[in-house]
């Protein structure tokens, strides 16, 4: 019997057979649950291909959580899919554009980026959790992901500044939602091949920092380790475990110069 034997699991922002979402998606599959997957419409297709991979291959639907009208209307769509209860949420959603709020341009960065990016990659945290809210079982778990916001990493800028952000939104999240047994945890994974990864300008250089300082070592082509902290959160493993950033990243958080 697997860790989510009989539980039913939305994964969001699965893109690519690289990406976080989809390593947890593929546990979470092989330790029993059902999963739901989703992405922004114009990037749905590409989601599709991806998880032909996957056996079952899941439901697949459109969900832009900074749009308050599908948010509005995610509970029908589960229902349309049979979905009565959700038994867990994985927020994995982060955007801030490379050429204006990445890469060096903090100090010159507008107001109308900063506001997608903590729109798209904070506020959405809170506002999807509260938008499955009404079908989230008594022991439902959300999990989000951050790269550790507690300080300042080269490159990242006000992506860093959402995810501290998030991480802050996450202890609040789990404050509010705990009355009705909601667990609310973000991993913090490792600098990772994956898509976002690629968008940061010069984040490449990251791979090195980990090189030379991560206790356990580093290998930045394998979601494996981030997937399985993941689901081991969606389970009921951690049934007292609420507002924690459980870090998946070798052990550099640890580690001083």
């Amino acid at each position: 019997m697997g860790l989510l034997e009989g539980r039913t699991i939305l994964v969001t922002g699965v893109t690519m057979h690289t990406s976080i979402a989809y390593s947890a998606a593929q546990i979470a599959q092989a330790e029993g649950a059902r999963v739901i997957v989703s992405n922004i419409p114009r990037a749905v297709g590409v989601t599709r291909r991806a998880v032909r991979k996957l056996d079952p291959v899941p439901d697949v639907i459109e969900l832009d959580a900074t749009d308050a009208e599908q948010l509005a209307a995610l509970p029908r769509t589960l229902a349309e899919l049979g979905v009565e209860r959700l038994d867990g949420l994985v927020h994995a959603i982060a955007y801030a554009n490379p050429e204006r709020a990445l890469g060096g341009a903090f100090l010159e960065t507008a107001w109308e980026d900063v506001d997608i990016a903590l729109h798209t990659s904070t506020y959405s945290y809170v506002s999807l959790a509260k938008a499955v809210q009404p079908v989230l079982g008594p022991d439902a778990s959300v999990v989000g992901l951050t790269f550790d916001a507690t300080v300042s990493w080269p490159f990242y800028d006000w992506m860093g500044v959402a995810k501290a952000g998030l991480e802050s939104a996450n202890r609040y999240l789990a404050r509010y939602l705990g009355k009705d047994g909601v667990r609310c945890n973000l991993v913090s994974a490792g600098p990772l091949e994956t898509l976002a990864k690629k968008a940061i300008p010069g984040a490449a250089g990251l791979n090195d920092v980990w090189g030379e300082r991560a206790p356990l070592g580093w290998d930045s082509s394998d979601t494996t380790a981030a997937g399985k902290a993941i689901v081991a959160l969606l389970s009921d493993w951690f049934p007292a475990t609420t507002g924690e950033m459980i870090h998946v990243d070798g052990g550099l958080h640890s580690t001083g110069a």
